[in-house]
C-alpha cells in the first residue's frame, strides 16, 4: 500500500510540474514577439474570423504560437472582428493585438507626409505632388491654369482677386499655396490637395486681414513682394528690413532690380545658373524687374513665401534705405546709396564673410 501511495504521489507531482510548465509556456506565448518596435501592416478581410487569422499573424511574426493563439481565442471569446488594414507592432502582446482587431482600424495606408518648402514655385510643387501622389505633373499644371476653376476659387477665398487672372501670369495660384508639411492621402485629387494648401494660406492671412485691408497696396501686391523677399532675403535675419527696402524703391519709382524675378521670367529654377545679358534685359514677360521698362512690382508672385516673408510684406520696417545685403551668418546690412552698398560688400569679402 505504501508503494502505491508513493506512485500516486509521484504521478501527482509529475502532473503538477507538467501543468505548471504548460501554464508558464502558455503565459509566455501570450507575450510580445519582440521588445523592439517593429510595425507590420496587417489586413483583415471579409469572412475572416479570429481563428482563421492565426496562421497569418504567425507568418507576419506578430504572435509566438498559432496553437496558443487559438487556445486564447477559445478561452476569451473576443468582440466582433473588424475588417480593415491595421498597423500592428511586434512589441504588442496577444491581448493588445486581439483588442486592436476588435476595435477597428483608423490606419490609412494611403496617408503620407509631404513637405512643400518655402520659396518653391508652382513647377516644383507640381513635381512634388506627382512624385508622391497618383497625380501627374500635367494634372497639377492643367488644374492650376483652368480658368473656370480659378474663378470658383476667387469666389471662395477672400485673398484671391481678379488680379490673378492677368493673362501674363504663368500660374494663377503662384504665391498662394502655403509651404508647409502636410498629411495627405496619395489618392487625393489635385483639387483636394490645393484646397488643403489654400485653406492654410487663408488661416495665415486671416490673422492679418485688418492690416492688409488698411494698406494702400492690394493683397496681390503684398503677396508678390513677399515672394520676392522670400528668395532675395535668403538667410537674412531682417526680412521686414528687406521688405522696407523694396517698398522704398517702389515709392521712389525705382526699378525693383531683382535677379530672382529674371530667373522666374525665364523659367530657370537653378539659381547657380549665370544669367545672360539677353535674359536680364528681356522685357517680353511681366516678371523681369531687371528689364529697364518694368518699373514696380512684377505681374504676380514668383514663389510661395513663408509666413515670415508674408508678415514682412504686410508689416515692413519703415526706414530710408534702398540697398541690402546679408553676410554668411544672416546678419543684414542696409545702405542708403550704391556706394555704401558696394563698400559693405567689399568689407564682407575682405573679412571672408561674403557668401552670396
Amino acid at each position: 500500500m505504501k508503494k502505491l501511495y508513493i506512485i500516486i504521489a509521484s504521478i501527482v507531482i509529475f502532473l503538477s510540474l507538467v501543468s505548471g510548465a504548460l501554464l508558464i509556456f502558455y503565459k509566455s506565448s501570450l507575450g510580445a514577439v519582440s521588445k523592439v518596435s517593429d510595425e507590420v501592416e496587417f489586413e483583415v478581410m471579409d469572412n475572416q474570423t479570429y481563428s482563421t487569422l492565426g496562421k497569418s499573424l504567425y507568418q507576419k511574426g506578430l504572435i509566438k504560437s498559432e496553437l496558443i493563439y487559438k487556445i486564447y481565442i477559445k478561452l476569451n471569446n473576443p468582440g466582433n472582428l473588424q475588417k480593415g488594414i491595421y498597423k500592428l507592432n511586434k512589441n504588442m502582446n496577444l491581448d493588445k493585438i486581439v483588442n486592436t482587431l476588435s476595435k477597428g482600424s483608423t490606419y490609412n495606408p494611403n496617408l503620407i507626409t509631404v513637405t512643400f518648402k518655402e520659396g518653391w514655385n508652382v513647377r516644383k510643387i507640381a513635381t512634388t505632388i506627382s512624385e508622391n501622389t497618383n497625380n501627374t505633373y500635367e494634372d497639377v499644371i492643367n488644374q492650376i491654369n483652368d480658368k473656370t476653376y480659378i474663378n470658383e476659387l476667387i469666389n471662395e477665398y477672400w485673398f484671391l482677386t481678379n488680379e490673378i487672372l492677368d493673362s501674363r501670369i504663368y500660374y494663377p495660384l503662384e504665391g498662394y499655396l502655403f509651404p508647409e508639411t502636410y498629411q495627405i492621402d496619395k489618392t487625393y485629387s489635385v483639387k483636394e490637395i490645393l484646397k488643403i494648401m489654400l485653406d492654410h494660406t487663408d488661416k495665415i492671412l486671416s490673422e492679418h486681414k485688418s492690416s492688409i485691408e488698411a494698406s494702400s497696396y492690394s493683397i496681390h501686391q503684398m503677396m508678390t513682394l513677399a515672394s520676392i523677399v522670400e528668395l532675395e532675403a535668403g538667410n537674412s535675419d531682417d526680412r521686414k528690413g528687406v521688405a522696407g527696402v523694396f517698398y522704398n524703391r517702389l515709392q521712389a519709382g525705382w526699378s525693383m532690380g531683382s535677379d530672382v524675378t529674371t530667373y522666374y521670367a525665364s523659367k530657370i529654377d537653378d539659381f547657380k545658373y549665370s544669367l545672360t545679358y539677353k535674359e536680364l534685359d528681356d522685357c517680353s514677360s511681366g516678371y523681369n524687374t531687371r528689364c529697364k521698362s518694368l518699373i514696380g512690382l512684377p505681374v504676380g508672385p514668383i514663389s510661395n513665401p513663408s509666413k515670415e516673408s508674408i508678415i514682412a510684406s504686410i508689416e515692413p520696417t519703415k526706414h530710408d534705405y534702398y540697398y541690402f545685403v546679408a553676410d554668411c551668418s544672416g546678419k543684414t546690412y542696409l545702405n542708403k546709396n550704391a556706394n555704401g552698398h558696394a563698400n559693405t560688400i567689399s568689407s564682407l569679402k575682405s573679412a571672408g564673410n561674403w557668401c552670396a
